[in-house]
């Protein structure tokens, strides 16, 4: 087998233990300490675009989340316990003090973003700064689901089907799920990244686990927050694609603003995949709103 490309030249790579397994993150640069977390269906490699310009600023760790890329898959519980975001964050949390940050901003894409969010509810004291990408709360998605948006997020429903369904049929031709999603403005070294990982069974047992974590766990424990009226008290900014998931339904900042109590936000010219179908405008707008 060909062996995979490093998209992160002077990175290092390092393993940090957690109640969750070994997490894995690449780390460089210089500055103060910045988390980056990927969505669904990739990998910590969804950034390879945007670390070089973020390491001038930053001293970055970029992670892989539990179940996915090189990260362990924790073993699962009838409630889906490891993998909901609110385990997942207190992983990351655990992550950044193994690494000696108490205090940290984080940025975050599509279950990435789901993990910030739940860190700056759960852990307000670590976070200086979060920005979610092409994101709205798991709770609006679930109750606003209509016939439009359900098409559009069918996998939402279909990964959160109990197992072993769809595992077994993603399992029978992983590349051919996987890939349709990786069709435009992907690098193919990182695509070949993604396709390593989600041709492993195990891997894509994560994964539906995140996503049936979402349907229940994760819903309750937002529902709780907003029932209670808790808010992301560090500064939010939200940032989506023009034609991403995020605006096909809502105007983002409007629903945003129910969630925390600082928030700014702009959309930039790109689909879902913003870090990779519209590198150079997504990192200007991630070092504006670093920035402050």
């Amino acid at each position: 087998m060909t062996a995979l490309t490093d998209l992160f030249p002077g990175f290092k790579s390092v393993y940090a233990e957690t109640g969750s397994g070994r997490i894995f993150a690449r780390v460089g640069g210089k500055g103060p300490p910045l988390l980056l977390l990927h969505g669904f269906p990739q990998t910590h490699v969804m950034w390879h675009h945007l670390a070089p310009a973020l390491a001038e600023r930053f001293s970055l760790v970029i992670a892989d989340l539990p179940g996915y890329g090189a990260s362990d898959v924790p073993k699962t519980d009838a409630d889906h316990t490891p993998y909901t975001k609110r385990a997942m964050a207190r992983t990351m949390v655990e992550v950044m003090g193994s690494l000696g940050h108490s205090r940290f901003s984080l940025v975050g894409h599509d279950r990435g973003g789901r993990v910030g969010y739940r860190l700056a509810l759960d852990h307000p004291e670590r976070l200086t700064r979060l920005v979610v990408l092409d994101i709205l709360p798991t709770y609006n998605y679930w109750t606003n689901l209509s016939r439009l948006s359900a098409l559009r997020i069918y996998h939402w429903t279909f990964l959160a089907q109990p197992h072993p369904l769809p595992e077994t049929l993603i399992s029978r031709d992983p590349d051919g799920y996987f890939g349709p999603v990786f069709a435009e403005g992907f690098d193919s070294r990182a695509v070949e990244h993604y396709l390593s990982a989600l041709r492993d069974p195990e891997r894509v047992h994560g994964l539906c686990e995140d996503y049936r974590a979402g349907a229940y766990a994760d819903f309750d424990h937002d529902k709780s927050d907003l029932d209670a009226g808790r808010k992301i008290t560090a500064p939010l900014h939200v940032i989506w694609g023009s034609r991403g998931i995020a605006a096909s339904g809502a105007q983002p900042l409007i629903v945003w603003k129910h969630w925390a109590t600082q928030v700014t936000g702009e959309a930039v010219e790109a689909g879902h995949f913003m870090c990779e179908e519209a590198p150079d405008a997504t990192r200007t707008a991630l070092l504006k709103s670093l920035a402050g």
